[in-house]
């Protein structure tokens, strides 16, 4: 177990010392750790090895801003000119809620970002100020989800994530597309596991568990989410994300690959320029405390909301310290050594 501030300065000082500016290095380690802190290790600091190669290669810039496309000033277009996807992504927002709370909303699509890790991890801050937020990514250099009745891959995970605020807690929603990640199949495939279901397709159309049938010559793919019978759901919804992010930005599979990317459309509202806050919480109150009355089925303790597990955890770990997935400070301990940065301490 490990205090949530250890692991970030333990973040930010690798990331300071592959050459990332300082103030830019505590907005990654701060995202990464969040991501952690709610669950979702394989896109918390699990990422940060890939992150310091790609650093190392000059595929992930460390200096700089993105450049403004457009502005209009409710509609916002930056090239990230493959900057942190973290550091941008947070730079967006900062910039939509104040413009959501003048104009009702705010949209900002980045194109040629790096990866933005979890995007659950930035939802809080948006529904902390009482406004909504909708957030999504896509990989274009990525291809590993089949369409719809396919056997070979055309498109990303490609998630949707949303925050909104209710009366009581926020309700917080970050599903991938597919019906499993890249980031769970690669650590699977690594440590020789199996999926708990069938949700890839291997070379030949077969659902399967193994994630090695997705890395073979020819290889498989990632189901989209409904698997081979209701996957068309899953896969229209992914490919509305292709457009939501590569459209509006002006950037994507339609271009040169330039390595490891995410192309974002990211929109902040104000519902006090709606119907009101007052009118708007009313609503999410009651459809939150319809789904807590509904009657559990045989097995499930209680019906919980999107998010509600997520914040627990993170404010158990804020107490208790984080349970960092074992394969995480192996992947980084070379990097701690090469930098001389010492791995972080283990909470008392």
């Amino acid at each position: 177990m490990f205090a949530a501030t250890e692991l970030v300065s333990f973040a930010s000082r690798l990331l300071d010392a592959a050459g990332m500016e300082p103030a830019k290095s505590a907005v990654i380690a701060e995202v990464l750790v969040e991501a952690d802190l709610m669950g979702h290790d394989t896109h918390g600091l699990n990422l940060l090895a890939p992150y310091l190669a790609d650093i190392r290669k000059g595929t992930l810039k460390t200096q700089g801003a993105p450049r403004v496309v457009a502005d209009f000033p409710a509609a916002v277009t930056w090239d990230g000119d493959r900057l942190p996807g973290t550091w941008l992504v947070t730079r967006a927002i900062d910039l939509a809620i104040p413009r959501a709370r003048q104009f009702g909303t705010c949209t900002v699509s980045i194109r040629r970002s790096h990866h933005i890790a979890c995007l659950a991890a930035y939802l809080k801050r948006v529904t902390d100020e009482g406004l909504v937020i909708l957030l999504m990514t896509s990989a274009p250099e990525n291809h590993s989800v089949a369409p719809h009745g396919a056997r070979s891959g055309a498109i990303t995970p490609n998630p949707i994530a949303a925050g909104w605020p209710t009366r009581g807690g926020p309700v917080l929603i970050d599903v991938s597309m597919s019906i499993t990640t890249n980031g769970m199949v690669g650590r699977l495939a690594k440590e020789g596991g199996r999926l708990p279901g069938k949700w890839l397709v291997d070379a030949e159309g077969n659902a399967t568990d193994d994630p090695a049938a997705v890395s073979g010559t020819p290889g498989g793919a990632l189901l989209p989410l409904g698997g081979l019978e209701y996957g068309h759901k899953g896969y229209a919804l992914g490919l509305l994300v292709e457009a939501m992010t590569q459209g509006f930005c002006g950037h994507g599979r339609a271009d040169p690959v330039e390595g490891w990317t995410g192309e974002v459309f990211l929109q902040v509202l104000d519902p006090a320029l709606f119907s009101g806050v007052d009118a708007f919480t009313r609503q999410t109150q009651w459809v939150a405390d319809a789904c807590h009355a509904a009657v559990p089925r045989p097995g499930v303790e209680r019906v919980r909301l999107p998010g509600e597990a997520g914040l627990a955890r993170r404010a158990r770990a804020l107490a208790e310290g984080v349970r960092l997935h074992p394969g995480i400070l192996p992947q980084l301990e070379p990097w701690a050594r090469e930098c001389g940065v010492p791995l972080p301490a283990a909470a008392a």
